[in-house]
């Protein structure tokens, strides 16, 4: 029977449980996905534990991405077949051995990547796309300051700001981080313990500042960002996984900034046609190399609690991925 990571009671990731299921049966237009690998993302530790905006009801599955193989298709099923490799887009329910979906919900899985690959790349660098290039719309030669940058979106956002040509100053907590960084093109390194970031920024770029500051942090990150942009910079909160920051409204003031809140699901859902055109351009640079997520940790199924704690301990460097079969 397939297994399903389970969520019962709001709570860590220790409180989940592996359980088995029985498959449902396929209704009008509906596929039957073997899922062979699903991606972490911080919002399904939140989600688990009844701190994000969506909150499904209980039980559910957690995990919004997957890849796998197509195994059924339901006879109303337009332009999917047997045997196809594809990625799967949830809102939940991709920590599973199998999934049941629309064909709206699946897109051809690269050539160029694994099963692994596939399960962690829509949801990072979607996020990015839609930060970068629909809400900073950062044009070449601007200075982007990605934050975070060893993490999944951190790293696509690094990947995205070289192929849109900025100029990347990544910062991290560790060395390790800061190395895989610079492999997808950081053009500039910030060590957090060893330099005030912000002191860093200014340094990097004359007193001047960045035009664009790509933040999943939050927190104090966001705060002290404002003290090293320049004139007319944007601010992209992507997440808080470091607390609530709060904004100077002078210091926004003086530099005529602008803070935009980036929420690349909710965005597609109050405006299809964005998805689209973001798709296709990742599916395109993804088909030639330009982009990959790096996958540091792949663990099994049942290793679940453990995977979603390497991203709270800030373990992963990239993403992480369980591996169901």
């Amino acid at each position: 029977m397939p297994k399903a990571v389970v969520c019962c009671e709001l709570g860590p990731p220790e409180s989940l449980r592996l359980e088995t299921f029985t498959s449902a049966p396929l209704a009008q237009g509906q596929v039957r996905v073997a899922i062979h690998a699903a991606g972490i993302n911080f919002p399904d530790i939140l989600m688990a534990s009844g701190q994000y905006q969506f909150k499904p009801p209980l039980p559910f599955t957690p995990g919004v991405e997957a890849a796998g193989d197509v195994t059924e298709v339901d006879a109303a099923a337009k332009d999917i077949a047997i045997g196809d490799r594809v990625i799967v887009k949830l809102r939940h329910g991709a920590y599973a051995d199998e999934a049941v979906v629309m064909p709206s919900q699946l897109h051809a899985l690269p050539s160029t990547f694994d099963y692994a690959e596939g399960a962690t790349f829509l949801a990072a660098h979607g996020t990015a796309y839609h930060a970068l290039i629909d809400r900073g719309q950062v044009r070449r030669g601007e200075v982007l300051l990605v934050h975070g940058s060893g993490g999944g979106v951190g790293l696509a956002a690094v990947e995205i700001g070289k192929l849109l040509g900025a100029i990347v100053i990544a910062a991290a907590s560790s060395e390790d981080k800061l190395a895989v960084a610079q492999a997808k093109g950081a053009d500039h390194l910030v060590l957090y313990g060893r330099e005030p970031f912000r002191d860093a920024v200014k340094r990097i770029t004359d007193g001047r500042g960045a035009d664009v500051v790509f933040d999943p942090v939050g927190g104090e990150i966001f705060e002290n960002s404002l003290r090293c942009i320049a004139w007319g910079a944007r601010l992209l909160v992507i997440g808080f996984t470091g607390g609530i920051g709060l904004a100077r409204t002078n210091l926004l003031l003086m530099k005529g900034s602008s803070v935009l809140g980036v929420r690349a699901g909710e965005a597609v859902r109050k405006n299809p046609a964005l998805g689209q055109e973001r798709m296709r351009a990742l599916m395109e640079w993804a088909e030639a190399g330009k982009v990959r997520p790096n996958v540091s940790h792949r663990l099994p199924l049942e290793d679940y609690a453990k995977a979603m704690r390497l991203l709270v301990d800030r373990k992963a460097i990239g993403r992480v991925a369980l591996m169901a079969r």
